[in-house]
């Protein structure tokens, strides 16, 4: 079982910036593929970036693309999501997933563990 919490959500200003935390415990990252997903208000959770086990290969939503940074400290058993020039479109519930693969997932449904979710409130 691999326990995942999410911190670092707030309420930040248009084009401000944001850097979310994703801390595991339970297993080791180095083996598992990471992923931010975001849910807002009466929409459906949607895929922002994902990552691979070793960090080396990334992958992003056309949507936060050049704004949004993922990364993995497998050391810290940790992953991020540095977000820069926020838009209030931005503004969701922001949950971490992990996988047992060496690929990189990009759909809520290779997913099987998430955390509780953290609130990202970008005003305008």
């Amino acid at each position: 079982q691999v326990h995942l919490v999410e911190s670092g959500g707030g309420l930040v200003q248009a084009g401000g910036s944001l850097r979310l935390s994703c801390a595991a415990s339970g297993r080791t990252l180095s083996n598992y593929a990471m992923g931010w997903f975001r849910q807002a208000p009466g929409k459906e959770r949607e895929f922002v970036a994902a990552i691979n086990w070793s960090g080396g290969n990334t992958y992003y939503a056309d949507s936060v693309k050049g704004r949004f940074t993922i990364s993995k400290d497998n050391a810290k058993n940790t992953v991020y999501l540095q977000m820069n020039s926020l838009k209030p479109e931005d503004t969701a519930v922001y949950y971490c997933a992990a996988d047992y693969t060496r690929l990189v997932v990009v759909v809520a449904s290779g997913y099987d563990y998430w955390g509780q979710g953290t609130q990202v409130t970008v005003s305008s």
